[in-house]
C-alpha cells in the first residue's frame, strides 16, 4: 500500500490527482451551501420555528466561514496547507453527521457553525494548493476547473435537495456529504505531499478574537438590519461595536511581527486591485441573484420549479465558460478575459432595465446567460493573476483573503440590494393608501430597474479596476516557478 502511495505521489501527473481532490472538496462545500436553502421551509415546519429564526441555519454558516478564513489561512502557513485542508474534510464530514442528528434549532445552528469550521479550512487552502501544484502555464486552466465545480455544486444543490427532502427527509441533505467527505479525506491523505514550506511563527490570538468578533458584529448588523430595524439599539450597537473592534484589530496588527493579516500585502498593487475587482464582482452578482427570483415569482408569477430552472442557467453558463477562460488566459494573458467577463456582466445587468410586468422567458434569459458567461470568464484569470502576484510564503494567507473577499461580497451584495429595493419600493408607494396588485408589481419593477442600474455601475467600476492592471507583468514580484 505504501509503495503504491509513494508511486502515485512521485507520478508526473500527481498535480491532476491533487486537483481532483480539491475539486471534490469544492463541490461538497458549494453543494452544501445551495442544498440547505431548499430545505428551510420544511425544517421551519418540523422544528416549529419562524422564517426569521430558521434563516440562521444559513446566516450562521456564512458568518462563521467569513470570520474564520483569515485565521485558517494563517494557520495553513504555520501548520502546512495540505494538513489543514485534509483536516477540513474530516471536520466538515463530522459536522454534517451532527447536523443531521439535531432535533432543535439551537443545536442545528451550533452544528452548522461547527460544519463551517471544516468548510473554512478547505476554502482557505484550496486555491493555494492548486497554485503550488501547477506551473504558471497551466494555472489558469486548473483554476478554471475549480470555477466549474463551484458552478456545478451550486447547480446540483437545489435539484438534489428537493429530491432528498421530498423522498427521505431534510436530514439527508447533510448525510449526503458523509460518503463524499470520507472519500475526499482518504484521497487527501494518500496523494497530498508533505508540507515543505511551513513557517515557524507565533499565532496572533488577540488579533483572531478582535477580527472574528468585529466582523460578526458588522455582518450581523448588515444582514439583520431589515429584521430588527436599522435604528434599533441592537443593530446600531452591533455595528458600532464591530467597527470599533476592527479598528482596534488594525492598530494591533501593525505592531505585531507575525500578524494574523499582514496589511503590507495590500501594497502589492496587483493583489489589491484583483481583490477589489473580485469583491465588486461578487457583490454585483449576488445582488442580481437574490432579487431576480422575487421578480420572477412575485411579479411574473412563475412557479418555484420554473424559477429554479431559469436561475440554473447562470451556473451552467459559468461552468461552460470557466475552463475555456482559464485555458485562454494561460495562452493570451488574464487581463482581457477578466475585464471582458466583467463587461459581459454589465451588459447582462443593463439588459434587465428593459423588463416589465409582462416580460417573457425570452426577455429575461439573455441576461442570465450574459452574467453566467461573464462570471465564468472573470473568475479563473483573476484568481490566477492574484495568486501569482505574491511570494510562496504568502499564498496561504492570500488564499484565505480571497475566500474572505468572496464571502463579504456575497453578503454585502445580497443585503444591500434587498435594502435598497425595499426602500425604493416603499418610497414609490408612499402616496398610495391601498395599492392594487398592479401598482405593487409596477413599483417593484421600477425599483428593480434602479437597483440593476446601480449594480451595472458596480460592475463597470470592477472592469475599470481590472483593466488598470494591464501594465503589470503576471510574475512581477510574484510567485515564481
Amino acid at each position: 500500500m505504501n509503495v503504491t502511495c509513494n508511486n502515485l505521489k512521485n507520478s508526473s501527473h500527481i498535480r491532476w490527482f491533487i486537483l481532483a481532490d480539491v475539486l471534490l472538496g469544492t463541490f461538497m462545500a458549494t453543494l452544501d451551501s445551495s442544498i440547505v436553502n431548499v430545505a428551510l421551509p420544511t425544517i421551519s415546519t418540523q422544528l416549529n420555528v419562524t422564517l426569521s429564526i430558521v434563516q440562521w441555519i444559513v446566516v450562521s454558516y456564512l458568518l462563521a466561514i467569513a470570520s474564520l478564513l483569515p485565521i485558517f489561512g494563517r494557520l495553513a502557513d504555520m501548520w502546512g496547507r495540505n494538513k489543514v485542508y485534509s483536516m477540513g474534510f474530516l471536520v466538515f464530514t463530522l459536522g454534517s453527521v451532527l447536523c443531521g442528528l439535531c432535533n432543535t434549532i439551537g443545536m442545528l445552528v451550533g452544528m452548522r457553525v461547527f460544519q463551517a469550521v471544516g468548510a473554512s479550512m478547505m476554502m482557505a487552502t484550496n486555491q493555494a494548493i492548486i497554485v503550488s501544484s501547477f506551473p504558471v502555464s497551466e494555472r489558469g486552466r486548473a483554476l478554471g476547473l475549480l470555477g466549474t465545480f463551484v458552478a456545478l455544486g451550486s447547480l446540483t444543490g437545489p435539484a438534489l435537495g428537493g429530491f432528498l427532502v421530498s423522498w427521505v427527509g431534510w436530514r439527508y441533505i447533510f448525510y449526503v456529504n458523509v460518503p463524499i467527505g470520507i472519500i475526499g479525506y482518504l484521497l487527501a491523505n494518500i496523494i497530498l505531499p508533505a508540507d515543505k514550506d511551513k513557517k515557524a511563527a507565533s499565532f496572533d490570538y488577540k488579533g483572531s478574537i478582535l477580527f472574528t468578533m468585529g466582523l460578526i458584529g458588522i455582518l450581523f448588523a448588515i444582514n439583520d438590519g431589515n429584521v430588527f430595524g436599522w435604528n434599533s439599539p441592537i443593530i446600531l450597537g452591533s455595528l458600532f461595536l464591530g467597527v470599533i473592534l476592527l479598528a482596534v484589530f488594525t492598530l494591533v496588527e501593525f505592531r505585531l511581527e507575525n500578524p494574523l493579516i499582514n496589511f503590507s500585502i495590500y501594497r502589492n498593487r496587483v493583489f489589491m486591485l484583483g481583490n477589489f475587482s473580485a469583491f465588486l464582482n461578487f457583490a454585483a452578482t449576488f445582488a442580481n441573484a437574490i432579487i431576480m427570483p422575487f421578480f420572477l415569482q412575485n411579479v411574473l408569477h412563475y412557479s418555484s420549479l420554473r424559477v429554479g430552472l431559469m436561475m440554473a442557467s447562470l451556473p451552467v453558463c459559468m461552468a461552460i465558460a470557466a475552463p475555456f477562460s482559464g485555458y485562454g488566459s494561460d495562452k493570451f494573458g488574464p487581463i482581457w478575459f477578466a475585464t471582458g467577463g466583467l463587461l459581459l456582466n454589465t451588459l447582462g445587468y443593463l439588459f434587465l432595465l428593459s423588463v416589465t410586468t409582462h416580460s417573457t422567458f425570452g426577455g429575461i434569459i439573455p441576461s442570465l446567460i450574459l452574467v453566467g458567461v461573464g462570471t465564468g470568464m472573470f473568475q479563473p484569470p483573476n484568481n490566477s493573476f492574484v495568486m501569482s502576484s505574491v511570494s510562496k510564503d504568502q499564498i496561504g494567507i492570500v488564499n484565505g483573503l480571497n475566500a474572505l473577499i468572496r464571502n463579504l461580497g456575497m453578503i454585502m451584495g445580497a443585503s444591500l440590494s434587498v435594502l435598497i429595493l425595499e426602500k425604493l419600493q416603499a418610497a414609490i408607494l408612499s402616496g398610495i393608501a391601498n395599492p392594487t396588485q398592479i401598482q405593487v408589481d409596477s413599483s417593484f419593477v421600477e425599483a428593480f430597474h434602479i437597483v440593476m442600474a446601480f449594480v451595472a455601475g458596480i460592475s463597470v467600476c470592477a472592469a475599470i479596476i481590472s483593466f488598470s492592471r494591464k501594465n503589470y507583468s503576471l510574475l512581477k514580484g510574484g510567485l515564481q516557478e
